[in-house]
């Protein structure tokens, strides 16, 4: 089977590399002019005058990033299978609609105001009350388009630099960690869950990625795992969903996004799950039954931004595996990750803290279990 894939950067290249075992083929979609999948065939077209040629080529169509014209997405589903579907692109891309859904399945969310204008945004901070945070309804990831307000009177500041005509603000959050539930669901409705993990985000960007958490109580997980299903069964949505979420002091968890598709905090499950959320994507858009999800051992993903380490040194570490992107540097760009896993989680806390001490500019790893 020859799986098209919209968008051609590092989730892209590591679908291909799960599914070249399972005899797929892959022809990627570049919409921005700038590709770094380096594997399979990619098609340039920033202007749509491909889409025929690619169409012609695939079976079925996913996708490796959600910010895509809706449009295009429709356009696809109208000539071959798309999974997941647009309608599962269009909510993720509009924080409001997220937001709507979340409410309307009952998932707990920071409370929230939406506004247009920097007056509105002013009265949403007084009323929430500060530190808030105010994100652009559309656009915006890995901590752009976005501001934190620690006073009503920064408001007008905010709403120049988000520059967006439409903003929602949200409550801070007394959590005690972030973390992330993945799961997927096949074509015939079956779903499968993978551990929670804690992830830690430096400057909005994901840096550490543990998981199964040491620390989790069993209904937590349920609980997790009830508001991922309940979103997958909404939106008839067929491969990986992740929702992220904050775990508060209480134990409860409230959902802060939706990713439709495989996603960094889901890195891990590469070496450290039976079967990694790249082959179970492509597993359930085939319409394959659905692989073991169980972690194998405790495990740690270590994302490399901006500047890489030398191979040589990170693979010295016992049972670490790096996973390159073939990227050139740059201040802020996801380079690599390393998975490292280990029988104990106490083993495993030496060997992230020796791989970030290789790594330039990693932040001290620091996890709410210790």
């Amino acid at each position: 089977m020859n799986i098209g894939v919209l968008g051609a950067g590092q989730l892209g290249r590591m679908l291909a590399l799960a599914g070249y075992p399972l005899a797929n083929r892959f022809t990627f979609l570049d919409t921005t002019g700038h590709p770094s999948a380096g594997i399979g065939e990619v098609m340039i077209d920033t202007d749509r005058k491909h889409l025929e040629t690619f169409l012609e080529k695939v079976d079925l169509v996913t996708y490796e990033f959600e910010h895509l014209p809706v449009s295009l997405v429709q356009a696809i589903e109208e000539h071959k299978p798309v999974h997941p579907s647009s309608e599962a692109i269009r909510v993720c891309q509009n924080r409001a609609e997220e937001k709507a859904l979340f409410d309307r399945l009952a998932i707990p969310t920071p409370a929230y105001r939406l506004v247009d204008s920097a007056e509105a945004l002013e009265a949403a901070a007084r009323e929430l009350g500060t530190p808030v945070v105010a994100k652009s309804v559309t656009e915006g990831y890995d901590g752009k388009g976005q501001a934190v307000i620690r006073d009503p009177a920064e408001a007008s500041d905010a709403w120049r630099s988000i520059n967006h005509p439409r903003l929602i603000v949200e409550a801070f959050v007394d959590f005690v960690r972030e973390v992330s539930i993945i799961a997927v669901r096949g074509r015939d409705g079956a779903v499968a869950f993978y551990p929670m993990a804690e992830n830690v985000h430096v400057d909005g960007i994901l840096r550490y990625s543990v998981a199964p958490m040491p620390d989790l109580d069993d209904a937590i997980q349920q609980t997790a795992d009830g508001y991922i299903r309940a979103l997958l069964d909404e939106l008839d949505y067929v491969g990986v969903l992740t929702l992220e979420l904050f775990q508060t002091r209480d134990g409860g968890l409230l959902a802060n996004e939706m990713a439709p598709r495989v996603h960094n905090s889901g890195h891990w499950t590469m070496d450290g799950a039976v079967t990694s959320q790249f082959e179970n994507h492509l597993r359930a858009i085939q319409g394959l039954p659905l692989g073991d999800t169980a972690a194998r051992a405790p495990t740690c993903m270590v994302n490399v931004i901006g500047r890489e380490g030398e191979a040589a040194d990170i693979l010295a570490i016992e049972d670490a595996h790096l996973h390159r992107y073939d990227k050139g540097e740059r201040p802020g760009r996801k380079l690599a990750h390393v998975n490292l896993v280990a029988p104990t989680v106490d083993a495993l806390l030496e060997k992230v803290r020796a791989c970030a001490a290789l790594l330039p500019d990693a932040p001290p790893p620091r996890f709410s279990f210790e």
